[in-house]
């Protein structure tokens, strides 16, 4: 049986919502470690918990960690970028300090603020991306202080994600906030765990370290493979992950967008080579955070993830902040299903 995943967030809170959720198949969901930790969603998780007890099901519930992910600082408000604006990059935690040095003409220049080990990396011609590269900006000037030009705009929201064409500026495999939800766990009812932008060994290794420590040696790992070096480091990977997870978004961010698809395949063809399972995420069903019915492109592209030996489908947004989350588990599991009846 395929897993049908969603994401837990604002737009399916309530038990009711998600009841009917998993009543459309849903096996199981994502929760965004990112900007919270397990204590901040006891009532959400609760109403997960209690949902699938109304509905019979079992779930998977699945703690999609910090990671070495690179992220924004807090925002005091939504930004909208305008194509052309200047903006200025302060260190994290630095904004308020920074921005009366800033010189006359970048005065009105909204902060974006970086993290302290991402700025040391940048250099004037640098493009960096916003929320999985939504959002573009390009560095003009680092004296007396970091500025850039936005190439592609959009509204940008606290801790979105940063990535700076060409370059590698991760950072530590667990963050402290990743530590203490592994160490809760197991008193949420956490079935498995999501490790971001693995790219060999040694990140699981360490997960798996943590896990047993807090006696959940028995949690599977997820391994998230979101750039090149996750994909030249497959085979070291693959039999240290219980479960490979081609995650689009950021694998996206790493290459032109036309080898993404060939990205996929690859991938795809080494799991399965392996007999080790694989997971596809990343905008399956994108559309429908607005509208109620898919294109035609989203389904054939579930169809085809599954048809290429998927062992799971995943949404993110869609479920978390979308209009019409019933209605898109509904999309994904009956396309997984025709699906699956082909690869019979």
């Amino acid at each position: 049986m395929i897993e049908i995943l969603g994401t837990l967030g604002p737009a399916c809170q309530s038990q009711e919502v998600l009841e009917k959720m998993f009543l459309e198949g849903m096996t199981g969901m994502r929760l965004n470690m990112s900007h919270s930790g397990l204590w901040d969603c006891q009532k959400l998780l609760q109403s997960f918990h209690q949902a699938a007890r109304q509905a019979g099901r079992k779930p998977e519930l699945l703690i999609d960690m910090q990671g070495p992910e690179l992220r924004i600082g807090v925002l005091e408000r939504p930004l909208t970028l305008r194509e052309g604006a200047s903006v200025s990059l302060p260190k994290e935690g630095e904004a308020d300090k920074g921005a009366a040095s800033l010189p006359e003409r970048m005065q009105d220049a909204p902060p974006i603020p970086l993290p302290g080990h991402a700025l040391s990396l940048l250099e004037p011609g640098d493009h960096i991306l916003l929320d999985d590269g939504k959002l573009e900006l390009a560095v003009t000037s680092l004296q007396p202080n970091a500025a850039a030009t936005v190439i592609r705009g959009g509204t940008l929201t606290s801790k979105k994600s940063i990535k700076i064409a060409g370059k590698d500026a991760s950072g530590p495999a667990l963050t402290p906030q990743d530590r203490e939800n592994i160490r809760l766990a197991k008193n949420f009812g956490v079935t498995a765990l999501m490790q971001p932008f693995v790219t060999g060994r040694e990140a699981l290794l360490e997960v798996r370290k943590e896990l047993c420590k807090h006696h959940m040696g028995h949690i599977r790992i997820f391994a998230k493979i979101e750039n090149r070096k996750g994909m030249e480091q497959i085979s070291d990977i693959l039999p240290h992950a219980d479960l490979i997870v081609i995650a689009r978004g950021d694998l996206g961010n790493d290459m032109p967008l036309w080898e993404l698809p060939s990205a996929q395949k690859k991938l795809a063809e080494r799991c399965k080579k392996a007999g080790k399972p694989f997971l596809v995420v990343t905008q399956m069903l994108a559309s429908m955070a607005e509208s109620p019915v898919p294109t035609r492109a989203e389904v054939s592209d579930i169809f085809h993830s599954v048809l290429d030996g998927a062992d799971a489908v995943m949404v993110t947004n869609e479920t978390a902040v979308g209009r019409y989350p019933v209605e898109t588990i509904r999309y994904l599991k009956k396309t997984a299903e025709e699906a699956m009846a082909w690869r019979r």
